[in-house]
């Protein structure tokens, strides 16, 4: 049984999702979401998933989403990060059935002083759900691990009962995700908040699942937003299965599921293929992608350039001649579909 015998191609949402992540988990696979800051990158993302048949979690961070709006655009009240975001999932929805494949269209990372920006997407969330019956994105993320573990479930509890009205996913994040992303500096932060424990997860799960099953916990196991050195870097995933066998634990035989817990692996860029299969052989299914996918974007820039580059110095003059014209060189649509091109490659050795 192939994913498209289990929810349709486009964007899933709702019970949709608990489908394709009880499938991701069934066949041990976490699906790749890569951070997006324009058409261009959404198209990447979306074609390379499409030739290797896999579903895919397109997401936006408050910086890229304001991005997609544009620099030139006021950020107040996170009113750009609240546009862009809109506007990047407007353009998912039209073109995503196209490419024959699943589609989540999720919001990343969302601090406290963010939620303005996380109030706006789920205004826009509700107003979709009144039109078609379903949100305009399919799930969100709160990263309240800077607050205090009461607080991060208080605040995420509020939000995840009005999302649950309009069957959206949350995705929450407890234990601190190190390194630097997107302004959210944790470079500094002390060793033992990478590294979620086990009651931690309890808590969550068992307050969480009396609102919803529409929820899934990125549980700190020493990840780090960037890609760094070997060795500097010291991954746990093995932690998960010791928290996937307290919840089982704690369910006791109200539990039906070998490992009960959605898992979802922050700070993906430069693991290793060790890692990434224990993580995934304890439960997570969905694995963020950022910094790798970037480097692999300005690779064919920088490729291309070095490979053009006596064309690309003025309008007309290159090797050919005089007076040959450069335009099909420097045209934006030429070198941006190398940079997609390097994306893809990325991609596909996933």
């Amino acid at each position: 049984m192939g994913i498209l015998d289990v929810v349709p191609a486009g964007v899933v949402t709702g019970d949709n999702m608990l489908k394709l992540f009880g499938y991701a988990r069934e066949h041990k696979f976490a699906i790749p979401a890569i951070n997006c800051t324009s058409t261009s990158t959404i198209n990447a993302a979306l074609e390379a998933a499409r030739d290797i048949n896999s579903p895919i979690i397109i997401q936006f961070s408050q910086g890229g989403a304001a991005f997609i709006a544009g620099k030139g655009l006021s950020n107040k009240n996170q009113e750009a990060s609240i546009v862009g975001a809109i506007a990047g999932a407007q353009y998912i929805r039209a073109v995503a059935k196209s490419y024959g494949i699943p589609v989540v269209i999720h919001s990343d990372h969302c601090a406290k002083k963010l939620l303005p920006w996380f109030d706006g997407m789920l205004a826009a969330d509700e107003e979709y759900f009144k039109a078609h019956g379903e949100p305009l994105f399919s799930s969100h993320m709160l990263d309240l691990s800077e607050e205090t573990k009461e607080e991060n479930i208080e605040i995420c509890l509020k939000y995840l009962k009005r999302m649950a009205a309009i069957n959206c996913f949350l995705e929450m994040e407890i234990g601190i995700t190190g390194g630097e992303e997107d302004g959210v500096n944790n470079e500094d932060v002390d060793n033992a908040a990478l590294y979620t424990q086990p009651e931690d997860i309890w808590d969550i799960y068992k307050a969480f699942s009396e609102v919803t099953p529409l929820f899934s916990i990125a549980a700190g196991f020493g990840n780090v937003h960037g890609v760094y050195a070997p060795g500097n870097v010291k991954l746990h995933p093995e932690l998960l299965g010791k928290h996937q066998a307290y919840v089982r634990e704690q369910l006791g035989d109200a539990n039906k599921e070998e490992k009960p817990v959605f898992f979802v692996f922050h700070g993906g860029s430069g693991s290793n293929e060790d890692e990434i299969a224990t993580a995934v052989s304890n439960g997570v299914i969905k694995m963020n992608v950022d910094t790798d996918t970037q480097w692999a974007y300005w690779v064919g820039l920088r490729e291309y350039y070095q490979a053009k580059k006596d064309y690309l110095q003025t309008q007309v003059g290159n090797p050919d001649g005089e007076g040959k014209p450069n335009k099909k060189f420097y045209d934006p649509r030429v070198w941006i579909r190398v940079c997609i091109f390097f994306g893809y490659i990325l991609f596909n050795s996933f």
